[in-house]
């Protein structure tokens, strides 16, 4: 079910969201689409620029902040999500986005990108994936395939690589998705829907690295054919894809197969529920391409609604509040076992 979108109250449009610093990415980055369908989706919210903030680790999407006429904090390599995490927690009036690379929330930052989505806080983070290390000049990342020649793998990549979708599936993320950086429409929906999102919306964009892994996605773009694997997931409706509609999805065993839909016929073919509680048929959806290099499922596997972090503990910190009266910060500190230091 689609979370519900409400009419604007405060009246913004895209350049107001742009801040003066000039993006500096390498020309043709699919950075620049990304910065570009954020800054469209948010006037739409009707939000005050002040109660945005955008949080980032260390990267080439981490520059996201600078070009964002809102609050923002540059943190440090793979720290974003805990960062977002005080933030929203502290202030759940503001709305909080996290830009980060699978570099940086998938290596050093590992840890806190899988804890913020089981704990479901209320903050959206957007996964700039290119399967590269671009900032520090080409080195393999934790999504880069097997076999990969980079600059620090020579021989071949030997890492089994992560599938962000299906680690954001595995933590429980109340909200996960996946587009790509050439189809600006469908990233913009992607994005307006976790925009709408309580709780933590995980979306990840498959991205080109013009400069150190050109080509990665073109398996996926028109002009390589790329609709022959595109699966666009839609809630409610049969999943089918290919140019003419031939190819479809069924579960079976607990594995999502590929079949031609003339031989099974629609009826038997998975119809798409974002909803589902269990989220082992949307983990399926995610593995369909093992090696990276086939059909892809985008758009949104998951979107359910669950108690927040933040409401959470504000409701714990209520509770506690009307059984002890209202806290004592002094009387805390003289409590207990005290000591004093000379």
């Amino acid at each position: 079910m689609a979370d519900q979108v409400t009419k604007p109250a405060v009246q913004l449009s895209r350049k107001d969201f742009a801040s003066e610093v000039e993006p500096r990415w390498c020309p043709g980055c699919g950075d620049y689409p990304i910065l570009a369908a954020v800054q469209s989706v948010l006037p739409e919210l009707g939000i005050p620029r002040e109660n945005f903030v955008f949080v980032s680790g260390i990267g080439c999407s981490s520059r996201f902040p600078y070009y964002m006429n809102t609050y923002g904090v540059h943190g440090i390599h793979g720290r974003a999500p805990t960062l977002a995490t005080g933030i929203a927690t502290a202030r759940p009036d503001l709305q909080v986005w996290v830009a980060t690379g699978d570099g940086d929330a998938l290596s050093i930052g590992g840890n806190h990108f899988i804890h913020a989505m089981r704990r479901n806080v209320n903050i959206r983070i957007i996964l700039f994936n290119n399967r590269i290390y671009g900032l520090t000049k080409g080195q393999y990342s934790p999504t880069s395939e097997l076999g990969k020649i980079t600059k620090s793998s020579p021989f071949g990549v030997i890492d089994r690589p992560f599938n962000p979708v299906s680690l954001a599936l595995g933590a429980e993320a109340t909200f996960v998705a996946r587009t790509v950086d050439f189809d600006r429409q469908h990233m913009t929906e992607v994005l307006r829907r976790a925009a709408h999102h309580k709780g933590t919306a995980f979306v990840e964009v498959l991205q080109n690295c013009v400069v150190f892994n050109e080509g990665a996605y073109d398996f996926l773009t028109p002009r390589a054919g790329g609709l022959a694997y595109q699966i666009r997931l839609e809630h409610g409706k049969p999943v089918r894809f290919g140019p003419k509609g031939e190819k479809g999805i069924v579960i079976r065993g607990g594995r999502a197969e590929v079949v031609d839909v003339e031989e099974v016929g629609e009826e038997n073919l998975y119809v798409h529920d974002e909803t589902l509680e269990d989220p082992s048929v949307h983990f399926a959806l995610s593995r369909l391409t093992p090696d990276g290099a086939g059909p892809t499922a985008l758009g949104v596997f998951r979107a359910v609604r669950k108690p927040t972090y933040d409401e959470l503990m504000h409701s714990q910190i209520a509770a506690a509040q009307e059984k002890l009266g209202p806290g004592d910060l002094e009387r805390l500190l003289r409590s207990g076992e005290t000591w004093k230091v000379e």
